[in-house]
């Protein structure tokens, strides 16, 4: 059987892989292994992003948890971030988000974090399994007064905002920016925030109706937010997905400052304020060797991790590290909250930008992003961790690896949220590795569909 936790929680096609009945669980088992040491009657935070689904999802994990005899507080529509940071500050016992994050409106999932706030261990998201696969053996269901409650929290988005702000109390009068809110969670939070700091704001994409999020928008589609920054002569461009966990960014010129550079640029700043915690960045293997190459030159230490914020966190936590991330934008200020925040990444690149009194595009101009393409093959979920059994597919990525070597490198790894193997090559020639690089996912594809 696959194992149900994927590298970021529990994903799935809403109704149909993600079902009521299976969040009923989750709350269930949830709350049973993260709170049964307590000797007080637990409370877990529950909050969601705009999907159509979220609250179908919310209460039935809801549910779950109050069987228990755990008590559930609902914060409604917030980023995952704003769960990270609201369940430690409140003190809580555990909180969750019915979040699918970048993903497309159908999907969701659900992702706990401990009462610090950080994402669980593989240990315990196996002990919340293995309750489910027995049939909640063990777990007591009280009756009577034993049950818990659910209650709501009004002011979540208000609570975030006074935290992120107050954090990074950056001045941006006289900045216009552009920013995508991907009809997500950051429709009201990043608005706010931006607004409270005094920028000139022109948000596009944050009129949620349940099934437009990331559509077309976001951070996964970068191509209506750098047109726009051009047109509005902007100052530069911000975008968020789903969850806004991740922020990519657009500079003046509508060119995309993709996660590489966001660190370059913020782990440069933290350098220089005397913040660099082991004079470190933790990133991972799909970060482009410009980024290593910057490193070198401005002599900061590069940690390389699996791919997966968790990775990348795991590692912070270990040398102490106080910043890391992904290409994707999704970037960990572990000084000031225990998981990837777009909006606290923002207002850093923001805080950047305006002490140095640089466009943005001189600051990212710090490293020189060398091709890569990156193509997914589109395979079953059961075979995508197997590919590597099917001696053609093996065979032909040796070769790759023999024909880039010292020109590059070839990296193939399964997606931990979506049905794909991804592929991605870099070199000095775009359009031979798009080539290979496609060849390769259909290869993988047609393979693993037989």
């Amino acid at each position: 059987m696959a194992r149900l936790f994927g590298t970021d929680g529990v994903r799935g096609v809403a109704n149909k892989e993600l079902t009521p009945e299976l969040a009923m669980k989750l709350g269930q088992a949830g709350a049973y292994v993260l709170t049964k040491e307590n000797s007080h009657q637990p409370t877990i935070l529950v909050g969601c992003d705009t999907r159509i689904s979220g609250e179908m999802l919310s209460y039935a994990l809801m549910a779950g948890i109050c069987s228990v005899g755990a008590n559930a507080v609902y914060v409604g529509v917030v980023p995952t971030p704003a769960i990270a940071y609201l369940t430690k500050s409140s003190k809580a016992d555990a909180g969750v988000v019915i979040s699918a994050s970048h993903n497309p409106m159908e999907f969701n999932g659900i992702k706990f974090f401990n009462g610090n706030g950080f994402k669980l261990s593989d240990e315990l998201e196996d002990e919340i399994e293995g309750y489910i696969n027995r049939n909640m053996e063990g777990v007591n269901r009280p009756a009577g007064a034993g049950i818990g409650r659910i209650s709501h929290k009004e002011d979540a988005v208000e609570d975030y905002v006074e935290f992120v702000t107050s954090t990074v109390p950056v001045d941006l009068s006289g900045l216009k920016i552009v920013i995508d809110c991907a009809e997500g969670a950051s429709y009201q939070t990043a608005v706010s925030a931006l607004n409270i700091l005094g920028a000139e704001l022109v948000a596009i994409h944050t009129r949620p109706d349940g099934i437009n999020i990331n559509k077309d928008c976001g951070s996964t589609h970068m191509e209506e937010l750098k047109e726009r920054v051009v047109k509005e002569k902007a100052d530069l461009g911000l975008a968020f997905d789903g969850d806004a966990d991740r922020l990519l960014a657009v500079d003046e010129n509508g060119e995309l400052v993709d996660g590489d550079k966001l660190m370059a640029i913020c782990g440069l700043r933290l350098k220089e304020r005397g913040k660099l915690k082991q004079n470190t960045i933790v990133t991972t293997v799909m970060s482009n060797l410009g980024f290593w190459i910057m490193a070198e030159e401005k002599g900061i230490t590069l940690e390389k991790t699996k791919v997966g914020d968790r990775y990348v966190l795991e590692k912070m936590l270990e040398i102490g590290a106080s910043i890391g991330g992904e290409q994707s934008g999704h970037i960990i200020f572990l000084d000031e909250n225990t998981t990837g925040d777009g909006l606290l990444s923002a207002l850093h690149l923001l805080e950047a930008v305006v002490s140095s009194g640089k466009k943005l595009s001189q600051l990212a101009s710090v490293m020189e992003v060398l091709p890569q393409a990156l193509v997914n093959a589109k395979v079953p979920t059961d075979k995508k961790d197997s590919y590597m059994d099917y001696p053609e597919i093996a065979e032909a990525i040796k070769k790759l690896e023999n024909d880039f070597a010292g020109e590059g490198r070839v990296l193939i790894r399964p997606s931990g949220t979506e049905p794909l193997v991804r592929v991605m090559i870099e070199g000095k020639d775009q359009k031979l590795i798009e080539d290979a690089a496609g060849t390769l996912a259909e290869l993988i594809s047609t393979t693993l569909n037989r």
